[in-house]
């Protein structure tokens, strides 16, 4: 499929074939309004549950809800609202400040394990390892390696498999993701089941806790389906798109010297600053305000996610175009993030674009923007700037393969998985 395989050259040749604005096409099977530009952004943004609601293609789906939901997409809605409704309060700034010293924590251990010890390391799979097993901790309160490896391992097949045509033949991309979701669910099910059976001993505070004790107007608490189904998307995020942003930031520092220079000494001002052992905190986060405009360049250049999908709910016009109701649309980063109309010499790597009021707004969206901007944003600030500070004071990076080839799958993925020559500072 010519959008797989390059999905920015997809929606810049049709921008100019067809419409800057909106144009038509097929993915995954279904008609589908690709919106672009900062309007189109804009347009799908502030119209979420007017115009447009939720809606999820079918590759995602079935892998991924439980059988007994997945096929209902006003299930998905009310899952994609309760979820949202807990993770906006559990991923506030407020609530946050608690996870800094234990990302920092477990990224030293992670550092310590997987890269001291070695000269050459591949970057990719490593950070995915940490990330992920970060959300088991915070999201789940699970810690050993062995249980967060059986949630993990099945990821790469249903990860690989989302954004395809959902053709379950034997040896597609889609038959692996349904059999790697079936293994997900399983495990997350069990899991489910221990904590609601050992509730009264349990005393931590994470998301799954505060779903297996929500009841709805009517004194109804969820079924393991739904509490299922409203976890999985914040697993699925922690496994690819998270792990996808540092990735590409560290490929841009391993690239750029002189950008790794200037976060360097930032960084190393806050370490200077820290007691022998002492770990982050939320004011050292503030001050990594260089780093944070180097992170926003690389999720500009190379985002982590692709778009959102919405589905049509009443006819509506845009760009001199009737939307029937029904129809799928999508917005995308790739119309505004590397069009030169809104970042000049687009190819350029330059954080100085982030600096005062940065970007102009609905230009810059690795997070989506308006009333659906992503409710995990913060927390892939935080987890992106603990993990840069950790790698950056303690080694240099020298990329191995200069001209990697970048492929996608539902996140851009380096094809070797970016190995890198580290070497510690003082050596």
């Amino acid at each position: 499929m010519a959008y797989s395989s390059s999905p920015e050259k997809f929606i810049h040749d049709r921008m100019e074939k067809h419409s800057s604005q909106v144009f038509k096409t097929s993915l995954l099977g279904e008609k589908i309004a690709i919106f672009c530009g900062s309007s189109g952004n804009k347009f799908l943004f502030s119209n979420e549950n007017k115009l447009l609601t939720t809606w999820w293609p079918k590759s995602l789906t079935k892998p991924l809800l439980c059988p007994t939901q997945s096929q209902s997409q006003n299930s998905i809605k009310k899952i994609a609202l309760l979820n949202r409704g807990f993770l906006l309060e559990i991923l506030k700034p407020e609530n946050l400040k608690q996870y800094i010293p234990f990302m920092d924590s477990m990224a030293r251990d992670h550092l310590k394990q997987e890269w001291v010890p070695f000269k050459e390391v591949k970057i990719y799979p490593l950070v995915k390892k940490y990330t992920f097993s970060l959300a088991c901790k915070l999201l789940l309160s699970i810690e050993d390696f062995r249980h967060v490896k059986k949630l993990s391992d099945p990821f790469v097949l249903v990860t690989s498999g989302m954004f395809t045509v959902p053709i379950n033949l034997p040896g597609t991309p889609y038959n692996r993701a349904i059999k790697g979701g079936k293994m997900v669910r399983e495990e997350l099910m069990k899991i489910i089941k221990e904590r609601k059976i050992n509730e009264k001993n349990n005393y931590s505070n994470d998301l799954l806790s505060q779903l297996t004790s929500f009841s709805d107007e009517n004194g109804q608490f969820m079924n393991d389906a739904e509490i299922y189904n409203n976890i999985i998307g914040s697993l699925v995020a922690s496994y690819d798109t998270t792990s996808a942003a540092i990735t590409f930031v560290l490929k841009y520092l391993a690239e750029l010297p002189n950008i790794f220079n200037e976060v360097y000494k930032e960084q190393m001002e806050i370490a200077k600053s820290k007691g022998e052992g002492e770990l982050l905190n939320w004011d050292d986060i503030q001050k990594m305000k260089y780093s944070w405009n180097v992170a926003c360049e690389a999720l500009r250049l190379m985002p982590p996610a692709q778009g959102a999908f919405r589905e049509a709910i009443t006819d509506f016009t845009f760009g001199g175009f009737t939307i029937p109701k029904g129809w799928k649309t999508f917005w995308n980063v790739y119309s505004t993030h590397k069009n030169p109309k809104y970042f000049p010499e687009p190819e350029k790597f330059d954080p100085c674009r982030f600096e005062g009021s940065g970007p102009a707004p609905y230009t810059f969206v690795p997070f989506g923007g308006g009333p659906r901007m992503c409710p995990g944003k913060e927390y892939a600030r935080l987890e992106i700037l603990v993990f840069m500070y950790n790698v950056v004071t303690n080694f240099k990076l020298e990329k191995l393969v200069p001209h990697e080839k970048i492929i996608y799958q539902s996140s851009p993925v380096p094809l070797n998985g970016l190995p890198v020559r580290i070497q510690p500072h003082g050596n």
